[in-house]
């Protein structure tokens, strides 16, 4: 499936790529209606470990036209840059390809639910949906590591603690971006090395993490 994908990609366009997986472009139609993407901040395309943007100008144009919202290269919406956005990325980062996440069971299992639970073709709900309800759970149950940045904004990290539901070493971590008592998800993914990461955040000093953008 993800090899059609790619071939239409690379032969059709970003545009009519969207056009012919119901799971992509009629997906991002369904959440823009259902208000989803109102509940994500906004991120860089540009990876904090390369450098260099995980996406093309033209597919994020693509995704932000058919999402119906109004962004300039190279930030965007979370929502939609982390879930759509990274299905089509094939650029390479140190831990791989950004679509293992959902294409992959590691996620899922941290969440604690069946390794295809992300799998965009997988459910009828789309796959922003069942992110979005995914990282609800995960900060309504996991310890939260807040902190505060020169902008006023929040930042606040979710990292799951083992008998949470999860399954194996891998562990779910979520952040988000405060204001005004208003949380916006940035982005959620699977982690290794928790005890590093929250080492990591108790060093500081305070920023902006996971490609989260202002």
């Amino acid at each position: 499936m993800i090899e059609r994908v790619d071939a239409a990609m690379r032969d059709l366009g970003a545009a009519a790529t969207l056009d012919a997986e119901p799971w992509l472009g009629a997906a991002i139609e369904a959440d823009a209606a259902a208000g989803r993407f109102a509940g994500w901040a906004t991120s860089t395309v540009v990876d904090e470990n390369t450098g260099t943007a995980i996406l093309s100008r033209e597919v994020f144009e693509a995704l932000h036209a058919r999402a119906r919202i109004t962004a300039t290269w190279p930030v965007g919406n979370a929502g939609l840059l982390h879930v759509y956005g990274y299905l089509l990325s094939t650029a390479p980062t140190p831990y791989g390809l950004k679509r293992e996440r959902w294409l992959g069971a590691d996620l899922a299992r941290a969440c604690g639910l069946p390794d295809d639970a992300f799998v965009p073709w997988s459910s009828p709900r789309t796959l922003l949906d069942r992110a979005t309800s995914a990282a609800e759970r995960l900060f309504s149950r996991a310890p939260l590591v807040r902190e505060r940045l020169e902008t006023g904004v929040t930042g606040v990290t979710a990292l799951a603690a083992r008998g949470d539901g999860s399954q194996g070493t891998t562990t779910a971590l979520g952040y988000a971006l405060e204001s005004e008592d208003v949380r916006r998800f940035v982005t959620l993914f699977p982690i290794d090395d928790a005890p590093a990461v929250r080492r990591e955040l108790r060093a500081g000093p305070p920023r902006l993490r996971w490609n989260a953008a202002r």
